[in-house]
């Protein structure tokens, strides 16, 4: 038989004798040429098969079994000819066949186009079972790559003639299928995809984006028959999900086709789902009930096997699960056998842990579900009590499967790249706000379940999850209940996360600097907590934090800086605390409680309770608080808050630096310095009517506090100052205190003398500190507070004698007043008169008088001015003869007090003359005082 024949006869659907049919089939068999006797080459033996194939029927199975070897022969060729690239055309093993493959591919689209039918069914199975072994076949190649890259691989077989052909070959029996009985090809495609997967995944790649919605609707319509086949929910495996590809060869090719159209079928996959799960609810279509009874096990297994799918349906399918659907699903399950219906929940358990990115949508619908009925439910979710039974079943096995999760990684802990991820707690790690509100919410049938999550959380993300986890509770805490929440939280992880409470405080700490209700919140929490019992290391560690958490005492807001003196006032001093640390924190402490004070808030006490803790840490610290409340105090801007007036210009230039000025006012401290040296006229005199930006002075008086308000705030200040000194008024103040005070007050009101200077000089001397007097009794006439200061120190003696300068100066221009006074009567000059009897109170109070010396301002307001002034000169003259020296004083053990002998000091009875003809001036007035003043 000539070629040339049989090539025409081959692209024609030409009849032949029964004669010449017999050849070719002697020919075919034994791939001879029975006339002229040689050997058939590769395409004339495949182009006698094609002629068989047109016009002999019962030969097309043996002759389509040929023509595999000519595909495969042709893909090797192509195959070699890859690995031999850039050898010589002449070296290549083999002639081509895309000739013939493409005679072969025209031959049987002409079947399938003529009888789709007969044709379809086989072709389509033929092409793809050859397509799957030569993918598995030269999967080994050097040119070959991996089954993991399937675009290449994609690339790589569609370039090949022959594989391109056998494509197109399914393609078209596929299409001509697909409206008629599509199955037939896509169990072709599973049963080709479970023996030759992964090798054969770029066939499943192309046909699925080819007919996306055919595919994904009629692999899964098969995957599930194959699961019912197989047994249904009896070979679900919770423990093993991927083993069931044993029992359900299929269902792996159906997670691997649906995997490689999940990355632009997505939406496809999702609705095609749902779909198939609400169905299988819904009233039976299916001839076969046991296939809508197997459609959530088998949607479950196939969730399990691919987390893609998982992640694609799990949001939706949770947003559609309505109490009419619970109902249905409970319905429909009831009925199962134990082991089945555990074997059920095993699997649910699993794909919740395996959850992700619904992670907290699926944990949110598990507890609003499984609360109890007394509970209120949101919207919507009041379910039956089987439902909801079923659900605290499942939310059980969840946090007992999770427990073991998690503590079952291994030594490693978290930071182990060898420990195993658990999806579903990746998901809810970045939700801990959310987390920690619906923990602390009133359900307290969920409070048990939301608090073991959060500990297995903290367990699993580490300790600094941990940290954040408990801070956010205690900054979230509303009420002592919800606030032991977090302590129960702390003692359930205190053996299993090591330092948690200190990087716990350090989070709290650096949370408190963003002002808001929630920073006011934890610092009272924290408080509340350090106060209590059983929390020393959380004071210990937040001790640590002392310095940053003092930063936060002058802060404007109330809740804000009031919570930290609150807490502050509660820790421990750390031993690490620096001098410099210390005197920050007694600074912020004492600018809190003036704060508190100008803006009239009711929690003053806190700030002084956290002074009077650091002033009893160590005599450096009762210093530092005592001075910065005085010289607080004696500032120009808290003058007010004590009944006090501004301060008024400095007399001269000289005088500028014992002027306190406001910050801000140095031009204008400036100006009064020159207009004060200088008599300027005119226009000039206009600047000081007011402050450039401030507008015109206040009247005098006006602005002032209530005399009731500004004698609160001094008496809150002085019981301070006591409780910091360790007494309690009226009772004594150590002398170490009222040293402080009085240095304090000296600094404050003269800066540029020194606490040497105590000797009291001759009459005449004190006439070249006039300037200075004035300035000291300016600022005792502007400032009532300063007379209960010095009292304060005289509470202490010998302290006063280090106020000596402040003494001199006032009992000075005192005596100058009286002089020049005309009036009749001391009531004339009631602020004098007033200065006078507590400066000479204050003297005898702190021993540099004697008792009878000490007394004689009772009878000042029944004195004229000059008899007035001839007593305090006799004040003078003791007190120069009679020095205020600390050393005239002596230490009493028993009392633990100074006290002074003024025996010693010699006959005091001289000083009394004055007094004593006063008296007798005045005998008809004051005769029966006589007595008094007696020594």
């Amino acid at each position: 038989m000539a070629a040339a024949a049989m090539e025409g006869s081959a692209n024609s659907r030409v009849g032949i004798s029964s004669q010449e049919l017999l050849q070719e089939v002697k020919a075919f068999i034994s791939g001879t040429d029975p006339v002229q006797g040689h050997k058939l080459t590769v395409k004339e033996h495949a182009r006698c098969g094609i002629l068989l194939l047109r016009n002999l029927p019962p030969a097309r199975s043996a002759v389509l079994e040929h023509l595999r070897g000519v595909f495969d022969e042709s893909v090797g060729s192509y195959i070699l000819e890859l690995e031999r690239e850039g050898t010589p055309a002449g070296h290549l093993g083999s002639p081509g066949l895309d000739d013939v493959t493409q005679e072969i591919q025209a031959v049987l689209s002409e079947f399938v186009r003529s009888n789709p039918k007969a044709w379809a069914p086989l072709v389509s199975g033929w092409s793809i079972d050859l397509m799957g072994q030569l993918s598995s076949k030269y999967s080994g190649r050097h040119r070959v790559p991996h089954a993991s890259s399937l675009n290449e691989l994609l690339q790589l077989w569609m370039s090949c003639k022959a594989t391109r052909a056998l494509m197109e070959i399914y393609v078209q029996c596929l299409s001509s299928m697909i409206s008629t009985c599509p199955d037939a090809c896509v169990d072709a495609l599973l049963d080709t995809s479970v023996q030759h997967s992964p090798h054969f995944d770029w066939v499943v790649a192309h046909i699925g984006s080819s007919f996306p919605n055919t595919i994904i609707s009629r692999v899964l319509s098969c995957g599930l028959k194959d699961f019912c086949l197989h047994g249904g929910p009896s070979s679900v495996d919770p423990l093993l999900p991927s083993s069931a590809d044993q029992r359900v060869p299929k269902i792996a090719s159906v997670v691997g086709i649906l995997g490689h159209l999940a990355t632009r079928h997505s939406d496809s996959i999702k609705q095609e789902l749902l779909l198939m799960f609400h169905e299988s609810l819904g009233p039976g279509r299916d001839p076969q009930p046991q296939h809508q009874e197997a459609t959530v096990p088998f949607l479950l297994q196939l969730a399990a096997m691919s987390p893609a799918l998982l992640g694609a349906v799990s949001a939706e399918l949770v947003d559609s699960l309505k109490p009419p659907v619970l109902d249905q699903l409970h319905q429909r399950f009831s009925g199962l056998g134990r082991e089945e219906a555990d074997n059920l929940l095993g699997l649910l358990v699993h794909l919740v842990c395996q959850s992700g990115a619904g992670a907290h949508r699926v944990l949110r619908f598990l507890l609003e579900t499984a609360a109890p009925a007394s509970v209120i439910t949101s919207p919507g979710l009041a379910v039956r009590d089987s439902v909801r039974e079923a659900c605290q079943r499942v939310v059980q096995l969840l946090l007992l499967h999770l427990q073991r999760l998690v503590y079952g990684r291994g030594p490693g802990g978290p930071g182990d790249p060898q420990a195993r991820s658990v999806p579903f707690l990746d998901g809810l790690k970045g939700r801990l706000p959310e987390l920690c509100r619906e923990a602390l919410r009133p359900e307290c049938k969920r409070h048990p379940w939301q608090h073991q999550l959060l500990g297995l959380l903290a367990v699993y993300c580490g300790p600094s999850w941990a940290a954040e986890a408990l801070c956010q509770l205690l900054a979230l805490a509303s009420c002592p209940e919800e606030l032991a929440l977090a302590g129960q939280l702390h003692s359930a992880l205190s053996s299993s996360v090591p330092g948690l409470v200190p990087a716990t405080a350090g989070r709290c700490v650096a949370r408190l600097h963003s002002a808001g209700p929630q920073a006011r919140r934890l610092l009272l929490n924290l408080a509340s907590l350090v106060r209590g019992e059983g929390a020393a290391g959380l004071a210990e560690a937040l001790s640590a934090h002392a310095p940053q958490l003092g930063r936060l005492l002058p802060h404007g807001d109330a809740g804000l800086s009031g919570g930290a003196a609150l807490l502050l006032a509660a820790l421990p001093l750390p031993p690490s605390l620096g001098p410099a640390q210390l005197l920050g924190l007694v600074r912020a402490a004492t600018s809190r409680f003036f704060l508190a004070l100008r803006r009239g808030w009711a929690d003053q006490a806190s700030a002084g309770e956290l002074l009077a803790r650091l002033a009893a840490s160590s005599l450096p610290a009762l210093r530092a608080v005592l001075r910065q409340l005085v010289a607080s105090a004696l500032h120009p801007g808290n003058a007010s808050l004590f009944g006090g007036k501004p301060a008024r210009p400095a007399a001269s230039p000289s005088s500028s630096s014992s002027s306190a000025s406001s910050p801000g006012d140095s031009l204008l401290g400036v100006n009064r310095e020159f207009g004060a040296a200088v008599g300027f006229g005119g226009v000039w005199a206009v600047f000081h009517a007011g402050v450039i930006g401030r507008g015109l002075k206040p009247p005098p008086g006006r602005g002032l506090l209530p005399q009731a308000e500004a004698s609160g705030n001094a008496f809150r200040l002085l019981a301070l100052a006591v409780r910091c000194s360790g007494g309690e008024a009226p009772g004594h103040v150590s002398a170490e205190a009222a040293q402080a005070v009085a240095l304090a007050l000296v600094e404050g009101l003269c800066p540029d003398v020194t606490a040497s200077e105590l000797a009291w000089p001759p009459e005449e001397q004190a006439r070249g500190t006039v300037e200075r007097d004035l300035q000291i009794r300016n600022r005792f006439q502007d400032n009532p507070l300063l007379f209960s200061l010095l009292r304060l120190v005289a509470l202490g003696p010998p302290a006063l004698c280090y106020c000596s300068v402040l003494l001199r100066g006032l009992l000075a221009t005192l005596v100058s007043h009286w002089e020049a006074s005309r009036h009749l009567s001391t009531t004339s000059s009631p602020w004098q008169l007033h200065a006078s009897c507590e400066l000479l109170a204050c003297m005898a109070e702190g021993q540099l008088l004697p008792p009878t010396l000490g007394s004689m301002h009772e009878i000042f307001h029944l004195l004229t001015p000059f008899e007035v002034r001839l007593l305090l000169l006799s004040v003078w003259a003791y007190l120069r003869a009679n020095g205020p020296l600390p050393q005239k004083f002596s230490f009493d053990s028993e009392t633990g007090r100074f006290y002074r002998d003024f025996s010693r000091d010699g006959d005091v009875a001289k000083c009394l003359e004055v007094l004593h003809s006063v008296l007798h001036k005045n005998i008809d007035r004051l005769g029966h005082l006589y007595g008094h003043f007696q020594l």
